[in-house]
């Protein structure tokens, strides 16, 4: 901005701008994600803390509303997998965050230059 006269918002700078508030949207719905999938994980541990001090040879493993009995070994396998999937979920989950978050960071700065302190962009 120079000397107190206000830039022109071109289309291209518009697009920039619904960009940037798009990617900060999904930022944020990407934290829910993450927070949800750590909640699992520690879940997903804790069940199997439990299955290690078990003293019976079967435990019902919850399979979408109803629950199934099943080995201590086979749950034992059974969370394992779970767990590892949702690792893999976690990592994919942070990998695209750290891209927006590049993305939004590049938009930030050509915004910044060209608009100064009038625009606010906020995360």
């Amino acid at each position: 901005m120079s000397e107190g006269k206000a830039e022109e918002v071109t289309w291209e700078d518009q697009q920039h701008i619904c960009a940037f508030g798009r990617f900060n949207t999904r930022v944020h719905e990407v934290n829910a994600e993450l927070r949800a999938k750590a909640k699992m994980a520690e879940d997903l541990e804790e069940a199997s803390n439990e299955l290690i001090v078990t003293d019976e040879d079967a435990v019902r493993f919850g399979v979408g509303e109803t629950f199934v009995l099943v080995e201590n070994d086979d749950a034992e396998a059974m969370l394992e997998k779970l767990l590892g999937e949702t690792k893999k979920e976690v990592d994919a989950l942070e990998a695209e965050k750290r891209e927006l978050q590049g993305a939004m960071a590049e938009l930030k700065e050509k915004l910044y230059k060209k608009f100064g302190n009038s625009i606010n962009l906020e995360e």
